[in-house]
C-alpha cells in the first residue's frame, strides 16, 4: 500500500492537472463561439456563389469547363484537414482513420494517389507511413482567414487542372454541435454535384459571356469550398477539445475523490495503529 506522503503527492499533482484541463476547457469554449460564428457567417457567400455557378452550368448546354467534366481516373487526390495539436479526443484520429481506410480500399500502390495535408497531425500521420504528401500547410491560427490557405487551395485547383490528379476528395470534421462532429467526405473536383442542385435557380444576365465567367468563378468556388471546410473543421476542433478537456477534468475530480478516500482510510489506519502501539506499550509497563 502506498504511503500517506505518496497519496498526498498524487492528490496534489492531480489537482494541478485538473486546473490546467479546466482552463483549457474554458479557452476552447471561448474559441468555439468565435469559430462557430465564422463558419455560419461564411454560409451565405457559399450559397450565393453556388447558386450563380449552378445557374450557368444548368442554364446552357453549350457551356462547358474541365472542372465540371469527369475524366478517366488515373490518380486520386486527397485533401485532409486536421489540427496542429492533439488533446482533442478523437477529432484527428477519426478523420485519419476514414482517409486511411478509403486509400487502402481504393488503391493498390502509392502511385495511384496523392495527399494534400492541412494540419500537422495529418501530415505527420501520412509521412510516417511513407505516403505521398505532395503539398502541406501547418501553423494555421485559430482566427483563420482566406489568405492563410489561399496558396494551398489554389495549388489544389491547379494540380487538378494540369493533370496531377484526376479527382480530388476532401476529408474533414463537420460541426454539428458542441458534442457531435461528423467525419465528412466530399468530392471536391470535378464539380459534378452542382448540376444536381434542387433549389430553384435564379435567372442571370452574364457579361461578357458565360464561358469567361466560369473560367474565373469555378476556381474561386472550389477554393471557397476548401476554406468553408476549414472553418467548419476549426469549429469542430474547438468543440472536440472542449469536450475532451471537460472529460479530463471530470476524470481528475473522480480520481481526486478516490485518492482522498484512500488517504483518509490510510491515515485512520495509521492513527489506529499508533494508538494500539501506545496502549500495548503502557500495558507492558504495568
Amino acid at each position: 500500500m502506498a504511503s500517506l506522503r505518496d497519496i498526498k503527492s498524487r492528490i496534489t499533482s492531480t489537482k494541478k492537472t485538473s486546473q490546467i484541463t479546466k482552463a483549457m476547457q474554458m479557452v476552447s469554449a471561448a474559441k468555439l463561439n468565435r469559430a462557430e460564428n465564422n463558419a455560419k457567417a461564411f454560409g451565405p457567400y457559399m450559397n450565393k456563389i453556388q447558386e450563380v455557378v449552378a445557374s450557368i452550368a444548368n442554364g446552357s448546354t453549350d457551356v462547358s469547363h474541365p472542372m465540371l467534366e469527369s475524366r478517366p481516373v488515373k490518380r486520386t487526390g486527397y485533401l485532409v484537414i486536421t489540427s496542429d495539436r492533439g488533446l482533442a479526443g478523437a477529432f484527428n484520429s477519426s478523420v485519419l482513420r476514414a482517409v486511411y481506410q478509403a486509400i487502402q480500399k481504393r488503391h493498390k500502390s502509392n502511385d495511384e494517389f496523392a495527399i494534400i495535408a492541412i494540419g500537422k497531425m495529418g501530415r505527420d500521420f501520412f509521412q510516417k507511413r511513407g505516403m505521398n504528401v505532395i503539398s502541406e500547410i501547418t501553423g494555421i491560427g485559430d482566427e483563420t482567414n482566406f489568405a492563410s490557405i489561399k496558396d494551398i487551395a489554389n495549388n489544389a485547383v491547379n494540380m487538378y487542372a494540369d493533370g496531377t490528379f484526376d479527382e480530388l476528395y476532401m476529408y474533414y470534421n463537420h460541426f454539428v454541435s458542441a458534442i457531435q462532429q461528423d467525419v465528412t467526405e466530399k468530392k471536391l473536383l470535378p464539380l459534378t454535384d452542382i448540376s444536381s442542385s434542387k433549389n430553384k435557380l435564379t435567372s442571370y444576365e452574364f457579361e461578357p459571356n458565360q464561358e469567361e465567367i466560369l473560367e474565373v468563378l469555378l476556381p474561386q468556388y472550389a477554393e471557397s469550398l476548401i476554406y468553408g471546410a476549414l472553418l467548419d473543421s476549426k469549429a469542430s476542433e474547438h468543440a472536440a477539445r472542449m469536450t475532451a478537456m471537460k472529460n479530463a477534468t471530470d476524470n481528475a475530480k473522480d480520481l481526486i475523490n478516490g485518492l482522498t478516500l484512500t488517504y483518509n482510510r490510510a491515515r485512520q489506519a495509521a492513527i489506529t495503529q499508533e494508538i494500539t502501539e501506545i496502549v500495548g506499550g503502557a500495558a507492558a509497563l504495568e
